[in-house]
């Protein structure tokens, strides 16, 4: 899997994209093959402040449920809504069609670059 450079990583396998004043959120392949096939998306609200590196969601597989966790501070200013209608996109595009929400970042928990990301789960 080729990790794009210029997106931040989380220790919890969430991806950030700077994308002017907000920043996109995902889960990384990585996490997606390892949940299996997803079947359930819940993100948080628009309007709702979540806070870095707490539970904001859920994913569930038909392996099992993860929590999602906030990879930065802010408010939920946008969500993917063709996710929550098929929570098959994560597994089809993570890092496109895949993406779970858009948040006006107060303040960005630990983030790891790609490279730093792909030491972490061995190269994956």
């Amino acid at each position: 899997m080729s990790l794009p450079a210029q997106l931040n990583y989380t220790a919890e396998h969430e991806w950030l994209e700077d994308r002017d004043s907000v920043v996109r959120v995902g889960v990384t392949p990585y996490a997606a093959e390892a949940l299996g096939d997803i079947v359930y998306v819940q993100v948080p609200d628009v309007g709702q402040q979540i806070k870095a590196g707490e539970a904001c969601g859920e994913l569930e597989s038909t392996k099992s449920v993860s929590d999602l966790y906030a990879p930065a501070t802010g408010e939920v200013v946008a969500v993917n809504e063709a996710v929550v209608d098929d929570p098959s996109l994560v597994n089809a595009d993570p890092f496109g069609q895949g993406w779970l929400m858009e948040l006006r970042v107060s303040e960005k928990g630990e983030l790891l670059t790609a490279e730093q990301y792909a030491e972490l789960t061995g190269g994956a």
